[in-house]
C-alpha cells in the first residue's frame, strides 16, 4: 500500500506544531496527546496500531499493536480522516520544547530509525514498528537509547526532538559518540551500539553515565540537545520536597548559593 501524499506545514520555534493538510479521504495517524486543532469535516477514529496495511484479520492487527507496547506506547492510534471534498487542516503539536523533524521516507530508502517517544504522526501507509537489536552490549545496556521506533514506507512522518536540533551527516566509518538520550534518530546504513565509557573515575565520579551510544556512518544523524528525561530529572531534583522545602532551603547557603550561581527561578 502507497502512504497518502500529505501536504503540512511547520510552524513556531520553541513550542513548535505541525499543519496537515488532507485531500479527501486522505488520513493522518498521530500519537494519542498530540492533537492540537482540526477544521471541519476531519473525522477521528481510534484503531488498533498504525493502520499501515489495508485489509488485515484480527491476529494481525493484535500483532501490530503488540509492538507499540513493546515500545511503551498505547495499543491504540488515532487515525484523521478528511471526509469533505475539499482540502481540511489538522494540526499536532510537540509536547515540549524542541522541535519538529519532517521525514520523507522516500529520501531515506524507505525506512528511518527514532527513539522510542519521539513518534508524532504520520501519513498513512507508514508502519510503526519496533527495530529489534542484534547486539548484546546494546540490548543489555542500551538504556534510554536501547528500544527504537522503526518508520517504513513511502510517506511523510513526522517526529520531534528536545531542545535544539543537530543534523549530523558521517562520512562511511565516521563515528559519532553520544549520550544515549540524545539520540533522535537515524537513517538506516548508520550502525548503532552501546560502549563502555571505561575508567573507574569516570564511571564512579563522571555524572555521565557508565555508558555512551556509538553511531557509524554513512548515514544521516538527529541529535535532540536536551531530552525529555533530562528535563523531568531537573524538574523532580529542584521540586519541594514533603514540608514545602525546596532543595535548598536546608542549608545554611540555600538562597545564597542560587544568587551566586544565577539560578533564582526556584
Amino acid at each position: 500500500m502507497r502512504a497518502h501524499e500529505i501536504d503540512y506545514q511547520i510552524y513556531g520555534e520553541e513550542m513548535q506544531y505541525v499543519e496537515i493538510e488532507l485531500d479527501s479521504q486522505e488520513i493522518v495517524v498521530a500519537e494519542s496527546g498530540s492533537f492540537m486543532m482540526m477544521e471541519n469535516g476531519i473525522q477521528m477514529q481510534t484503531i488498533f496500531g498504525d493502520g499501515s496495511v489495508a485489509q488485515q484479520g484480527i491476529f494481525d492487527k493484535l500483532l501490530s499493536a503488540g509492538k507499540r507496547v513493546l515500545t511503551g506506547e498505547s495499543l491504540f492510534m488515532t487515525a484523521y480522516i478528511n471526509q469533505e471534498h475539499e482540502k481540511r487542516k489538522v494540526y499536532f503539536a510537540s509536547p515540549y520544547p524542541g522541535k519538529i523533524v519532517a521525514i520523507d521516507l522516500t529520501t531515506y530508502e524507505g525506512k528511518f530509525i527514532c527513539q522510542k517517544d519521539s513518534f508524532l504522526c504520520a501519513a498513512k501507509g507508514v508502519s510503526i514498528g519496533i527495530e529489534f537489536s542484534k547486539k548484546l552490549g546494546r540490548g543489555l545496556f542500551g538504556g534510554e537509547g536501547f528500544i527504537m521506533q522503526k518508520l517504513e514506507g513511502d510517506g511523510m512522518a513526522f517526529v520531534h526532538s528536545g531542545g535544539t536540533l543537530a543534523r549530523k551527516e558521517l562520512a562511511s566509518g565516521e563515528i559519532l559518540k553520544v549520550d544515549t538520550g540524545c539520540i533522535v534518530g537515524f537513517t538506516k546504513d548508520v550502525d548503532y551500539d552501546i560502549e563502555f565509557i571505561g575508567g573507574i573515575r569516570n564511571s564512579i565520579f563522571g555524572g555521565e553515565g557508565l555508558f555512551y551510544a556509538t553511531l557509524r556512518g554513512p548515514g544521516i544523524v538527529y541529535i535532540q540537545s536536551l531530552p525529555f528525561s533530562r528535563l523531568a530529572d531537573r524538574i523532580i531534583a529542584s521540586a519541594p520536597k514533603s514540608g514545602g522545602n525546596s532543595r535548598e532551603e536546608g542549608s545554611l547557603l540555600g538562597g545564597l548559593g542560587r544568587m551566586i550561581d544565577g539560578d533564582n527561578r526556584f
